[in-house]
């Protein structure tokens, strides 16, 4: 692992960006041994439809700056947070919901488009678990990155999400993780 790893979840409120971003803080910092992490957030006034974003600094050494700089993986979640996409590190990872991101952003690093909202519609029938699939995706990435085990964060779910909903998160999580070992990027 590079000594600092980012990751932004981005979209609007009411999508779980910061939910996932928290998820994915916890899996590092609870269930890996000798990583420091940082989690951050911002969000619009609105409480439901305004931007949305969250980021995640996993690192070996101590993190003196908590905000993201130059993202290795983003997962962009609607149209209006592709602006986030430029900073993006070279040759890192952008995964964008085919739904609501109708024109993919140019960007010097692997980018996909993906089934994400719809996968939580149509497979699992709750649009609300679109965080659990985007997080599934971004488990494969950082389990190919050598960043974070799955486990760890299914672990981290089932610890986080309210009681009665584990077995609809973790099948969001799988689908999710499915959705990205199977993809190509663009």
């Amino acid at each position: 692992m590079r000594s600092r790893y980012e990751i932004r979840f981005a979209g609007s409120g009411g999508q779980g960006n910061i939910l996932a971003a928290f998820i994915t803080a916890k899996a590092a910092a609870l269930f890996e041994k000798g990583l420091y992490v940082a989690q951050t957030q911002t969000y619009g006034a609105e409480a439901r439809g305004g931007k949305s974003q969250a980021q995640v600094i996993i690192s070996r050494e101590e993190i003196d700056y908590p905000k993201v700089i130059s993202p290795n993986l983003q997962i962009i979640l609607t149209q209006q947070a592709c602006e986030y996409v430029d900073d993006t590190i070279l040759g890192g990872r952008v995964i964008c919901d085919d739904y609501y991101v109708h024109t993919l952003p140019r960007v010097d690093a692997n980018l996909y488009s993906l089934p994400i909202v719809r996968t939580a519609r149509e497979k699992l029938g709750r649009e609300i678990v679109t965080n659990m699939v985007a997080l599934g995706c971004a488990a494969r990435v950082l389990e190919l990155d050598e960043i974070l085990r799955p486990e760890s964060i299914k672990q981290a779910i089932l610890e986080t999400v309210p009681k009665g909903t584990e077995d609809l998160n973790t099948r969001a999580f799988e689908e999710g993780y499915d959705l990205f070992k199977h993809s190509q990027h663009l």
